[in-house]
C-alpha cells in the first residue's frame, strides 16, 4: 500500500480549500487487535499525555505488546510507568526519535500545538521525521487538526515504512471516558488519510472497541465536538427533569425506571444517572469524583460554540449549556465530574 508524495500533497491542497473531505479510497475492512498482527513498523509507540485518559490508553498499548516510550510534564505519571519497565523520555522529540507511531492525549488546542511546534517539539529538529504516523486523540478544534496535518505532510521521513514516503497525520479523538480507556471499550472518531486509517486500527482495537472513518483531515475533532455538545445537552436536561421530579414529589429512582422503560430514555438516565444513590459506579455515587471533568466539557462547549460561529449557525443550547458548565467552574467544581451539572438544578446538596 505505498503512499505517493503526490497524493499526500493533493491532500494539503484540499485542506487548504473550503476543508472538504479527502478523496474516498476503498480497502478491505481488516480486524486485528494484538500486536502480533502487525508489520514491524508499527512495533515502537511513542505516547505523549498520561492524564487519566492516555495513562488508560497507553496500558491497553502495553497489554497488546506494543513497545512503548512516553512522555508527560507530571513527572509522577512518567514515574508509574518508569516502574512498570516502561522507557519514558523527557521531552516530545526525544520520543519522536524512538518510535514509529506517535500518539498524543492532551487537555487542549493549546497543549497540542505546544508538544508539536513547541521548544523540544515534534516538529522541533529539521524538515524529516522519524515517526511515519501521527494521531492525536485529544479534543481540540477542527481548524488546529487540518493546519497540523497539512503541516506534518510537508516533511520527509528518514526512511520508507511499509512504502510510506512521507508522514501521515489522524485525528482521533475519543468517546467513552476514564471507563472506557480503561476496560479498551473506547470509540475512536477519525479524520485523515483513509489509508492511513486503515492500517492504524490494529492500535485503535488495542485501545477501543470501535473505529469510526469521518473523512477528510479534521472531520474527526469535529464529530467529537458534536458528540460532547449532545451529550453535555442531554446531561442537563435529565438533571433538570429529575430535579423538577423530586420537587413534585416523585423520587429520583422512580422517575429514573420511567425514562429508562420510555421515550426518555438517554445515556445520561441509564448509564451515568446525575442523582447521588441511583446507580452504582458513577461519579454521582461517589461524590462527583473521577469521571470527565466539567472544566473539560466547558472547554469542548467553547469549542462548539467557536465552531458554530465560524460556520455561522445559531445553537442557543450550545450557548446556554457552555454558561451552565462555566458557572460549575468559577464555583469551584471544574474538577467534578460533569454530571454534577444536577447540582446546578438542585441548589443546597452538599455532594459538592
Amino acid at each position: 500500500m505505498a503512499i505517493s508524495r503526490l497524493r499526500l500533497l493533493l491532500q494539503k491542497q484540499q485542506l487548504r480549500k473550503s476543508n472538504s473531505s479527502l478523496h474516498q479510497f476503498s480497502y478491505s475492512n481488516q480486524s486485528f487487535c494484538s500486536a502480533s498482527n502487525t508489520p514491524i513498523y508499527f512495533k515502537r509507540i511513542g505516547f505523549i499525555g498520561l492524564g487519566n485518559m492516555g495513562s488508560r490508553m497507553a496500558n491497553n498499548l502495553i497489554k497488546g505488546g506494543y513497545y512503548l516510550t512516553v512522555h508527560d510534564v507530571n513527572q509522577n505519571a512518567m514515574k508509574i510507568f518508569s516502574e512498570k519497565g516502561i522507557l519514558t523520555k523527557e521531552s516530545p522529540i526525544e520520543v519522536a526519535e524512538n518510535s514509529d507511531v506517535l500518539i498524543t492525549m492532551l487537555p487542549s488546542s493549546n497543549h497540542v500545538l505546544d508538544v508539536y511546534a513547541g521548544r523540544n517539539g515534534l516538529l522541533s529538529r529539521g524538515n524529516t521525521l522519524e515517526p511515519w504516523l501521527f494521531i492525536d486523540s485529544s479534543t481540540i478544534d477542527p481548524q488546529t487538526s487540518r493546519k497540523l496535518s497539512a503541516t506534518i505532510a510537508d516533511y520527509s521521513l528518514k526512511g520508507k515504512r511499509g512504502g510510506w514516503e512521507v508522514p501521515a497525520m489522524l485525528d482521533a479523538p475519543v468517546s467513552g471516558g476514564v471507563l472506557g480507556a480503561e476496560t479498551g471499550t473506547l470509540t475512536f472518531m477519525v479524520g485523515g488519510l483513509e489509508e492511513a486509517f486503515m492500517a492504524a486500527k490494529p492500535l485503535f482495537l488495542s485501545m477501543g472497541k470501535n473505529s469510526i472513518y469521518c473523512g477528510g483531515a479534521g472531520n474527526g475533532s469535529a464529530a467529537k465536538i458534536c458528540n460532547n455538545l449532545a451529550m453535555a445537552v442531554s446531561m442537563l436536561g435529565v438533571s433538570e427533569a429529575l430535579c423538577l421530579g423530586q420537587k413534585l414529589g416523585i423520587a429520583a429512582s422512580t422517575l429514573t425506571k420511567i425514562f429508562n422503560s420510555s421515550s426518555g430514555r438517554c445515556w445520561s438516565s441509564d448509564t451515568y444517572n446525575p442523582v447521588p444513590g441511583v446507580m452504582d459506579g458513577v461519579p454521582a455515587s461517589r461524590s462527583y469524583d473521577g469521571g470527565f471533568a466539567s472544566k473539560l466539557m466547558a472547554k469542548d462547549l467553547n469549542l462548539a460554540t467557536a465552531s458554530a460561529k465560524e460556520v455561522g449557525l445559531e445553537c442557543p443550547l450550545t450557548s446556554q449549556a457552555e454558561k451552565i458548565f462555566m458557572e460549575l467552574c468559577n464555583d469551584g467544581h471544574g474538577a467534578k465530574d460533569f454530571s454534577c451539572a444536577f447540582c446546578h438544578y438542585y441548589p443546597g446538596r452538599d455532594e459538592l
